[in-house]
């Protein structure tokens, strides 16, 4: 029997319909909420609400009296009429804030709120890496601590057996993400570069997460800690350590290093390759850009109170205004003014092989690319460790440097021709024995 138009209409409709069904993408996972997380967020949200108010308030006074006019009656009273105002927004956010931080207390620090939503995870990664610091001072909740992990889960560095990770060997691949996020976006868009090389070449596959909004000298002399407990609790010998990082992860493993050896660790001398994907060894200009704006802000007397919204970047964001990697950087200088960067310089490990990736938007090289747009984020220059000044430049040999092409700074992360060039370093993995020759 043959259908007639409607049949094929409705037959065609339902073909669409399961289309849509099949190709629809998965709604996110949500992640509970713990009692300790709520009182870290009623912290932050108390804080900031009293900060904007204040903010506010200088604001307001400044543009109803300007400092050089004189004072009049009716100044006064548009004030004091305006002060009872803030005055009261400003303790009762404290009432509210420290009344539901007391019932809070009453629970159970791990207990689940109830309260869940999508990307927790990658939500307490942006605010650590814009306020890490703050945080950390104030001992928040939302403070991530460092953590090396594996297979989604936090390491014990006290006890580590072959019993509860069978699939452990002696060849470790540690995996360090950049600013804002964490060990969970290794994954972009089905793939994962670590989980991958893993794979092929035997490796045990290690993720570190850490609190990107602190000093970057200050997450390296943690994780260099960390490798030293990580070794000594290692269930079988360590035969090598590879580092393959994404953006300010590669200042970090560079500023572990450092410590590592000026602290005389045993752990640095098992590594024997670096990989640098997209990392600021000499700056980012968002961050010189934001700088200049925050100064800017402060000249005028309208917008200056404006200005406190650029001291809310964390310790880690004002790093990348050079690349800091070490304290005697940036020690003994105010962040949010004006400085040189102290030249303290640190170059890579001569008994390390180091790779350097730089992405680049465009579909060549240029001033503008290699100097300023680069990957959107970090300009290629600095991606490769090159600066006008040979002196500081860093040794990467030139057949470990790459660059890609029309590519932004996250698609470094699941960039095929990336993999490609990973695969062929990987390729030539070396033995402790085989590098100690070269090693100072």
């Amino acid at each position: 029997m043959r259908s007639g138009p409607l049949q094929q209409k409705s037959n065609e409709a339902g073909v669409r319909a399961v289309r849509i069904i099949i190709t629809k993408k998965p709604m996110p996972k949500k992640s509970s909420i713990r009692t300790s997380e709520l009182r870290g967020m009623v912290s932050l949200l108390t804080h900031a609400t009293i900060q904007v108010t204040d903010m506010t308030e200088k604001a307001h006074h400044s543009i109803v009296q300007p400092t050089a006019l004189p004072h009049t009656p009716i100044h006064r009273m548009i004030r004091g009429i305006s002060g009872l105002v803030f005055f009261s927004v400003k303790h009762i956010s404290r009432f509210v804030g420290h009344g539901l931080d007391h019932i809070l207390n009453l629970w159970r620090p791990h207990q689940e709120t109830g309260i869940s939503f999508a990307k927790k995870e990658e939500a307490l990664a942006i605010t650590n890496g814009i306020v890490g610091d703050y945080l950390q001072a104030n001992h928040n909740p939302l403070a991530t601590p460092m953590q090396i992990r594996y297979q989604d889960e936090p390491l014990s560095l006290h006890s580590i057996s072959l019993e509860t990770y069978p699939k452990l060997n002696g060849h470790l691949l540690l995996m360090l993400h950049g600013l804002c996020m964490n060990d969970v976006q290794w994954n972009r868009k089905g793939h994962n570069h670590g989980d991958k090389l893993a794979s092929e070449f035997n490796l045990t596959p290690l993720y570190l997460r850490y609190n990107s909004g602190l000093h970057i000298s200050d997450n390296g002399r943690m994780l260099s800690e960390q490798m030293e407990k990580l070794i000594s609790k290692w269930p079988v010998p360590i035969e090598s350590i590879t580092f393959l990082t994404h953006s300010m992860g590669g200042l970090v493993a560079r500023s572990a290093i450092y410590y590592g050896q000026q602290d005389d660790k045993t752990w640095p001398n098992h590594i024997n390759k670096m990989v640098f994907l997209g990392t600021p060894h000499f700056g980012a200009p968002l961050e010189k850009i934001g700088h200049h704006v925050h100064r800017l802000l402060e000249v005028h007397p309208y917008v200056k109170p404006f200005s406190r919204l650029g001291s809310v970047r964390s310790a880690g964001i004002t790093d990348l205004r050079f690349g800091n990697v070490v304290e005697e950087n940036w020690k003994g200088n105010d962040r949010f003014k004006n400085y040189a960067q102290k030249k303290f310089h640190i170059d890579l490990p001569e008994y390390v092989k180091c790779y350097a990736v730089a992405a680049c938007m465009g579909r060549r090289e240029n001033l503008l690319n290699n100097h300023l747009l680069g990957d959107g984020l970090v300009p290629v220059e600095s991606a490769l460790g090159r600066q006008k000044d040979s002196r500081y430049t860093l040794n990467f040999a030139k057949e470990n440097c790459k660059t890609v092409y029309q590519t932004k700074h996250l698609d470094l992360l699941n960039s095929d021709e990336v993999y490609q060039s990973l695969r062929t370093w990987f390729s030539g993995q070396l033995s402790i024995g085989d590098q100690a020759s070269g090693m100072i």
